[in-house]
């Protein structure tokens, strides 16, 4: 996952905050969730675009009235430096209050293959 450009992560965040905002617009509660929860994966290895993505998860929590969520969030903006000093991240973790901070979780299999794809292009095979 350490290998993704900041340009290419921007590009699949984006795509994922299009879903996100049509999943809010629609309703779709869960839909939401798991397109901010995807874009977390893809920002986890960017310090800005890591905070942002908890900032988006708090703001989230907080239009649903979930206290519990929201201290989370507020919780997981304090480690986001503390991660990235120590290049101790959780690769693949969602970045909810229901999941810990620390394990590991696997990447989507779109979303490594698009990473994937991209690395093979750079190296020209």
């Amino acid at each position: 996952m350490d290998t993704i450009d900041r340009k290419q992560a921007r590009k699949l965040i984006a795509g994922e905050l299009d879903r996100y905002r049509a999943a809010r617009t629609a309703g779709d509660g869960r839909s939401a969730w798991i397109a901010l929860e995807r874009a977390h994966v893809v920002a986890q290895s960017f310090f800005a675009l890591h905070l942002v993505s908890h900032w988006r998860m708090l703001g989230y929590a907080l239009a649903l009235g979930d206290g519990r969520e929201a201290a989370g969030q507020l919780f997981r903006l304090a480690l986001v430096p503390l991660g990235s000093l120590t290049g101790r991240m959780p690769v693949g973790n969602t970045g909810r209050a229901r999941i810990s901070a620390f394990k590991p979780m696997p990447i989507p299999s779109d979303l490594e293959a698009l990473i994937s794809q991209r690395d093979k292009m750079a190296s020209g095979r």
